[in-house]
């Protein structure tokens, strides 16, 4: 039959299912249109029927119905050298598995209403001589800076999404609060639910934990504090630092009902996501560092607070 293609999945779409293969390079193809063409068997993979969730291998055969006007090519937009140059910066770590980036605070994971500029934009930047772009396998709040982890292969991405979803991969974040919690480390464990915009403490909400442990204090005025959440809601840990009474300095949305007055410091969140533990993804000793901003840290030479590293 003439215009069938026989194509070979690559390497880089090793473990993608068909439906999101179809979905990569015939965009136009609507999920009812390719059920439709597997169920007729004019889509075949290694001559045989498949289904839209089959797990593709690399090398294997797809057969390809005439789908010219599906086959219309992704339109990416041109990253201009300059972001290109500013995302290469931002990698902190590299390897043949992933790249950790050190997210600024104020730069998007992800575009939105009035959000035009965001790291899934400029991923392009980041191939390094791969045929794909890395992938975005969790993400951080615009606002907060640190560290951000890329999948670099299918593979990866796949262990890294179950990794976070399931909680499995251990991340300690750092915060200048105002305020310090009553104990010097504990668990908080406080329900939270999303009302009018805004996570809040409820009873009944969904189930939230986060670990926590005072690192260094000015008084009872301000704190430096590591926190580590187990489970993943959405502002989990600045609105659980706030139900100790201690919010996070330059947080507008959780800084409770009493503002400061401390015009030294630079009304910026303080909340930086500082390590990851990739141990259980690597099978050895893997933790990536992401360095503090400078804000963040002039607030704390302004304070006198140490890290103790």
């Amino acid at each position: 039959m003439a215009g069938v293609e026989i194509v070979k999945v690559k390497d880089c779409d090793d473990g993608m299912r068909l439906n999101r293969w179809f979905l990569k390079y015939y965009p136009g193809l609507t999920l009812g249109r390719l059920q439709k063409l597997l169920r007729t068997k004019q889509i075949k993979v290694d001559g045989a029927k498949a289904e839209a969730n089959t797990r593709l291998e690399a090398g294997q055969d797809i057969r390809i119905p005439p789908l010219d006007n599906e086959k219309q090519a992704v339109q990416h937009q041109e990253i201009s050298f300059k972001d290109a140059e500013f995302i290469e910066k931002l990698v902190i770590y590299k390897d043949d598995k992933i790249i950790v980036l050190n997210k600024p605070s104020g730069l998007a994971v992800q575009g939105g209403t009035n959000t035009s500029r965001h790291v899934d934009g400029m991923l392009e930047a980041l191939k390094f001589g791969y045929e794909e772009k890395p992938k975005l396998v969790h993400r951080i709040d615009k606002d907060t800076s640190g560290v951000l982890v890329l999948a670099r292969t299918r593979k990866m991405a796949d262990v890294l999404t179950k990794a976070f979803r399931e909680h499995t991969l251990r991340k300690t974040y750092l915060a200048l609060t105002r305020g310090v919690p009553h104990q010097e480390f504990g668990e908080i464990k406080a329900p939270l639910e999303k009302i009018e915009g805004r996570v809040q403490v409820v009873e009944g909400g969904k189930p939230a934990v986060t670990e926590y442990e005072v690192i260094d204090r000015v008084g009872d005025k301000y704190a430096l504090v590591a926190a580590s959440p187990l489970t993943g809601r959405t502002h989990q840990i600045r609105a659980h630092l706030e139900f100790l009474g201690a919010p996070i300095w330059g947080d507008d949305k959780y800084f409770g009902t009493e503002r400061d007055k401390n015009k030294l410091l630079v009304n910026k969140l303080h909340l930086h996501a500082y390590k990851i533990d990739l141990s259980s993804v690597y099978g050895k000793k893997m933790v990536v560092k992401a360095k503090l901003p400078d804000y963040f840290k002039e607030s704390l030479n302004l304070l006198g607070l140490n890290l103790g590293e």
